[in-house]
């Protein structure tokens, strides 16, 4: 009999529970809006910290929470260049000491500009 009872059904693709006579943890419930003017509820629990936004349902923009306080700024970190991690490294004595030692290398003749030390073929 067992057997029939399944015949026909895909299991693992449908749930055969209930939520009857299951209580539910406490919930609320939460309005947002986005700026195209779509309005929606989202359930949360009562111990929950609420998101002051949320991604629309409808079009994806970033919906914010009706009568909500609005989300805090996060302030931007300029970008850091090459430049300003090399000071971060070295001072401008040592960079120009640097310089000096590599230029005197360059002169020197110490440095063959015209080999490229990656091209490890052997010429015939």
């Amino acid at each position: 009999m067992s057997e029939r009872a399944l015949r026909g059904t895909r299991l693992g693709a449908t749930s055969y529970e209930t939520d009857r006579g299951i209580d539910l943890a406490p919930r609320r419930t939460v309005e947002y809006a986005c700026p195209r003017g779509h309005r929606f509820e989202m359930p949360f629990s009562v111990e929950a910290e609420i998101p002051p936004v949320w991604e629309c349902r409808s079009c994806g923009l970033v919906a914010q929470q009706v009568d909500g306080a609005l989300p805090e700024e996060k302030k931007n970190k300029p970008a850091r260049t090459h430049w300003d991690m090399l000071m971060e490294r070295r001072t401008r004595e040592e960079l120009e000491e640097v310089l000096a030692e590599r230029l005197a290398v360059l002169r020197s003749g110490g440095i063959d500009l015209h080999h490229d030390p990656r091209d490890n073929r052997k010429s015939a």
